[in-house]
């Protein structure tokens, strides 16, 4: 947000009449505005700021010039959407958004996502700083008001794309895989906006356990997909594809179905693009980045110093590759282990330094936890766990050293390094205040987003076809 105080700052100079210190003033009020309620680019920001508490204690006269800076900000916003609007192919909804991985790229090919909905605040919000541009409707998308908001929100922006990923742990393999899990009942509202709003395409991405699913819809049982097809199939083409993203130049293996829709008036049938030959490995993605020791959290510095010399020449290396390759922390028996344990294996393999607990005795887990990946194929998918040595194929590949005969990185991949895997690109918007802890499991619910461009781009060159 801070990028967008900036820019806004000089269109009020270049576009209005004030003076400096007045121009102060109305980036100061808008912060205000923002700390009571996290600011929104909706018709409903100004109303809800109105009701809130916090706002309602301030006097009459600040009240009024918060709600002038909320103003002039909109029209802010709204010069540079006239201005995008001309440069735009294509512009989307997006439902289940979260912080937005999914549609990371999709503006290096001209198209924007300009309205997104996510149920939690706390995600909403950094969505917002990472897309400014984007009306942001956070709330249940079960509610009609929001469901409403959302409609009305994508028919002012006159969307062409619907964009749905709803949340797939009901589904997932590492879940139960309940059919009456509540999560999987989160298809429903996308079927009924896709009814009322009508857009000329949507992309709804799940897992290939979707298609196996039932679920209660109006009061009839069936399969999610069935539900689709006889909601949808009369006005739209529907093309169903399960997908591996290793196959579109993404450096991670990651299972997904892909339900493309396209409105039969506008006779364009939207398609999974063809498999690229090559894969791109985890050499690819991260072969070229030096190695890095880990924090071991449970021993003193001099322990850590004299287990790694280099540790704070390598740290600092690190931090200038990027703000988000930093150390991960672990204990000191998981690293010893994995500095043990070859690429590509398991330390349950290991006949001394196997995984132990704290009192000495063996762990008894899967034989994909505590694993290296492979540098010579895609990474394995991504989890929510991705901090722990403990949950499965989250640990780096490694080297051998041919001195020590132990193996480098005894440690699982940095954040940086899984934005690499996740195909996020380098110049992604990610403020430098958001929590690592936090972004990394939201990572892991998320679709590489290479993928997802490369299907938009199938979709753009197919409407280019039709011209």
């Amino acid at each position: 947000m801070i990028e967008m105080y900036h820019e806004f700052s000089y269109w009020i100079s270049e576009n209005k009449n004030y003076s400096s210190p007045v121009i102060k003033d109305i980036i100061s009020r808008l912060k205000r505005a923002d700390k009571i309620l996290n600011f929104s680019h909706d018709s409903n920001y100004l109303k809800e700021l109105s009701q809130n508490s916090e706002f309602n204690q301030l006097g009459s006269s600040i009240k009024s010039q918060i709600k002038k800076s909320v103003k002039l900000y909109n029209e802010f916003i709204e010069d540079k959407k006239i201005y995008k609007k001309s440069q735009s192919l294509l512009k989307v909804g997006s439902l289940f958004a979260n912080i937005g991985v999914a549609e990371a790229r999709l503006h290096e090919i001209g198209v924007d996502v300009v309205v997104a909905n996510e149920l939690e605040p706390r995600r909403a919000k950094l969505y917002k700083e990472i897309y400014p541009l984007t009306s942001m409707i956070c709330g249940d998308i079960n509610e009609l008001s929001i469901q409403q908001r959302f409609i009305d929100e994508c028919k002012r922006n006159e969307i062409d794309v619907l964009m749905a990923t709803p949340p797939c742990q009901g589904m997932s393999t590492a879940g139960k895989q309940l059919d009456d899990d509540e999560r999987n009942q989160l298809i429903i509202p996308v079927i009924d906006i896709i009814c009322n709003l009508k857009p000329n395409f949507a992309f709804i991405e799940n897992v290939p356990m979707l298609l196996n699913t039932k679920i209660n819809m109006h009061d009839k049982e069936d399969l999610i997909i069935s539900h689709i097809k006889n909601y949808l199939e009369q006005d739209y083409n529907i093309s169903i594809t399960t997908i591996n993203t290793e196959d579109y130049s993404v450096p991670q293996s990651r299972e997904r179905v892909i339900i493309l829709l396209s409105k039969k008036t506008k006779n364009i049938f939207w398609n999974i693009p063809e498999k690229n030959k090559k894969k791109v490995t985890m050499e690819d993605a991260i072969g070229d980045i030096p190695e890095l020791d880990p924090v071991i959290k449970d021993i003193t510095r001099e322990e850590l110093l004299s287990i790694f010399p280099e540790f704070e020449y390598r740290r600092k290396r690190a931090e200038q590759i990027s703000k988000w390759h930093r150390p991960p922390h672990h204990i000191k028996r998981q690293v010893i282990a994995m500095m043990h344990t070859p690429t590509g294996q398991t330390a349950f393999d290991n006949e001394h330094y196997y995984p132990k607990k704290a009192d000495g005795s063996p762990v008894r887990g899967y034989r994909n936890t505590y694993k290296r990946q492979n540098w010579d194929r895609p990474a394995y998918t991504v989890t929510m766990d991705n901090r722990k040595i403990s949950s499965q194929n989250n640990v780096h590949p490694g080297r051998f050293n041919k001195e020590t005969r132990l193996y480098s990185d005894a440690r699982v991949l940095t954040l940086y390094e899984i934005m690499k895997i996740m195909s996020l690109p380098e110049d992604w918007n990610l403020p430098d205040s958001a929590p690592e802890a936090f972004v990394r499991r939201i990572i892991g619910e998320g679709i590489p987003p290479l993928f997802v461009k490369k299907v938009f781009a199938e979709l753009l060159k197919e409407i280019k076809n039709e011209c």
